[in-house]
């Protein structure tokens, strides 16, 4: 085994006093969410009736709301959230607008090698369906298909981007060319792909919520459902505090938290990703590094960095910690992890030392449904009038809006192209009761920052993981 060497974030690391500058005065709020408000809706009170109900007011609700009017106008459709809307992972993720369904063209192959040809087609047509909705609705949203550029910062990573270029996919550039694109001095080659669009996650979650209603969808807020009852009559009772709906059919869009049903909760776990937002470039900064073509941008390491311009040019840099909380609790005080900032910044100011002085002004977290296929899972319950869906990993900005329409397929009883997949079929291996859980996904998170500072060799552990098909490769 090769000793472990520092990687370029901490051969390069800033003044520990850059650090503090640039944390000073920090507001503890995602950004997205101070940046835009959206209207509050009432609370469900008394009985309702709908043909669909929708359990979720993120991106997974909204999408299967928008989507099923669209598919069918005169349906009922009654929306329901717990809280407010958009206030968890939808309002509070980079806004990174992926094409893939897999998590990449390396895990698709690998879970799915017979169908990922038509998974990454069908990928393909779900981003330019995203598309077209916001066109034509007229969606404001801050949509940019500016593509994503993959960049190397270590030297063993520039073979892992060849081997991206090898299959077909997107362009090599060198290290010339990559710091054209983007003015780094850690960048030691790059990976240009037309394969996502970026956009502002809460003005994603106040459109569609606008677009649903438009459609006669009824949207309630502050109306958590505390259970749901399989009657004879073949409805399905959705109950809250407030009151309670009969659907024919029912859609959980419920992300992170615990599943309605008992036997979901085992397939996914939160994991806490932590963000900063810095203020708006000047000039001379924007002139400084460059970034004209304003793509998003992820580097390759297990530990990795994902960062992006907003509309008015801010910097949002996240990724990096992947943080794990014992039990599986989703709590609010496991956002506050000042240790993953500082680190965030001091990442940011190796990535780009020319903007030393630079104020970050929000800084925040959320958690990540994370299932050990590293992707969403569907399923179905009370012999088929409740479908479910989960475990995005990460990728739930452009892949809510194909499993609303898997969803969709499988309460409708439809045989398509959808629910004939492989995917769509098989559950992924359940996450073990604690403390295994915990154990397993901490010697994980050790390996893999191990592997980081060996040149990317990966030990025993990951080897075993990968053979197992629970093995994580960014």
């Amino acid at each position: 085994m090769s000793r472990a060497e520092p990687t370029v974030f901490e051969r390069l690391a800033p003044r520990p006093e850059a650090v503090d500058a640039a944390l000073a005065g920090v507001e503890d709020a995602c950004f997205w969410q101070t940046d835009v408000s959206v209207d509050r809706r009432p609370r469900l009170t008394g009985d309702h009736h709908a043909d669909l109900a929708v359990v979720g007011g993120g991106y997974t609700g909204l999408w299967t709301a928008v989507r099923a009017k669209e598919r069918d106008p005169g349906r009922r459709v009654v929306l329901l959230e717990a809280r407010r809307l958009g206030w968890a992972a939808s309002g509070r993720n980079g806004g990174f607008c992926s094409d893939s369904l897999t998590h990449g063209e390396d895990n698709g192959r690998q879970r799915w090698p017979s169908e990922y040809d038509v998974l990454e087609r069908l990928g393909q047509e779900n981003l330019a369906g995203i598309e077209k909705t916001v066109a034509r609705h007229g969606m404001d949203v801050d949509l940019e298909r500016t593509g994503e550029l993959s960049v190397a910062v270590e030297p063993h990573q520039v073979a892992w981007l060849e081997e991206m270029a090898a299959s077909g996919h997107g362009r090599l550039l060198s290290q010339d060319e990559v710091r054209r694109e983007v003015a780094s001095p850690t960048y030691l080659a790059g990976h240009q792909a037309d394969d996502t669009a970026l956009l502002h996650p809460v003005k994603m979650v106040r459109e569609l919520a606008r677009v649903a209603e438009d459609l006669g969808v009824e949207v309630l807020e502050d109306s958590p459902v505390t259970g749901l009852d399989a009657g004879p009559s073949g409805q399905v009772s959705v109950v809250t505090d407030g009151g309670t709906v009969r659907a024919d059919r029912v859609a959980l869009g419920t992300n992170v938290f615990p599943a309605l049903l008992r036997r979901h909760r085992a397939f996914t776990i939160p994991v806490y990703d932590y963000a900063v937002m810095t203020e708006p470039l000047s000039a001379a900064q924007k002139d400084a590094i460059g970034w004209r073509n304003r793509q998003g941008l992820d580097d390759l390491a297990n530990h990795f960095h994902y960062y992006r311009l907003s509309a008015d040019d801010r910097i949002l840099f996240g990724g990096y910690d992947a943080v794990y909380r014992f039990g599986k609790r989703v709590r609010a005080e496991h956002e506050h992890r000042p240790e993953s900032h500082r680190k965030l910044v001091s990442h940011l100011l190796t990535t780009f030392p020319q903007l030393e002085g630079i104020r970050v002004t929000h800084r925040w977290a959320g958690a990540i449904d994370t299932s050990t296929r590293f992707c969403a899972f569907y399923a179905l319950a009370l012999r088929g009038r409740v479908a479910h869906a989960a475990g995005f990993t990460g990728l739930g900005v452009g892949a809510t809006r194909f499993a609303a329409d898997v969803m969709l397929d499988l309460l409708d009883g439809e045989e398509t192209e959808r629910t004939s997949l492989e995917m769509v079929r098989r559950l992924p291996v359940p996450f073990p009761p604690e403390p295994l859980a915990s154990a397993g996904i901490q010697a994980t998170r050790w390996a893999l920052d191990r592997a980081d500072h060996r040149r990317g060799r990966r030990n025993l552990w990951l080897r075993s993981l990968d053979r197992l098909g629970l093995g994580f490769d960014s």
